[in-house]
């Protein structure tokens, strides 16, 4: 059997990829699994309950990029890489993870769920730099705090179109790298100026 609250999570994350937040629509996201409004709210009672349950399938997609294995300065440098490749690969998690930031600028709602998403990221980012850190492999005068709202800002930035498909992302990677401390071979093309 289907699992039917991830599949109604999948519809409204493709929604909102293709349309936007604005283009959200609960019958048309209960419509596309093949269920009534009434099961969609089952699952989710609100909207908003729905809009969780996406921000948790793209943190989700963001949790899939972390290695469990190697040195905490090998899993930093794979978690950077992996996250861009993502973001190549999916670029609906861009545009999803986009629409979600600006709108929750203006909707106190989502303004919560989002910061709260922010704040799981940066704790488990900070959690590889203090690993990181304590093996010898970054400064130790590195605040971790500061470094991981450092990562995670530019991730948030590749993650809108705009920048995720320029060479830009892959500068900013490449200078978190080096400037870390944990630059290994590169694994993206050369720009020459």
């Amino acid at each position: 059997m289907k699992d039917r609250r991830s599949e109604l999570v999948l519809a409204a994350y493709r929604q909102i990829a293709e349309k936007g937040f604005e283009g959200l629509r609960t019958r048309e996201v209960a419509a596309g699994v093949g269920v009534n409004i009434a099961t969609l709210h089952y699952y989710f009672p609100t909207k908003e309950k729905l809009i969780e349950g996406v921000v948790e399938h793209a943190m989700q997609r963001f949790r899939s990029t972390l290695e469990p294995h190697g040195s905490p300065a090998d899993q930093l440098r794979a978690y950077l890489r992996a996250v861009r490749r993502l973001l190549q690969v999916e670029p609906e998690l861009g545009a999803v993870m986009g629409e979600l930031a600006l709108r929750s600028s203006r909707d106190p709602a989502l303004s919560q769920v989002m910061a709260g998403m922010y704040e799981l990221w940066h704790v488990t980012v900070r959690g590889l730099l203090k690993r990181a850190a304590k093996e010898g492999a970054l400064k130790r005068e590195y605040d971790s705090d500061e470094v991981a709202a450092i990562i995670v800002s530019t991730l948030t930035a590749m993650s809108l179109p705009t920048v995720s498909g320029g060479r830009r992302g892959d500068q900013a990677l490449l200078q978190l790298e080096r400037w870390l401390g944990i630059a290994g071979p590169r694994t993206t093309p050369q720009a020459t100026d």
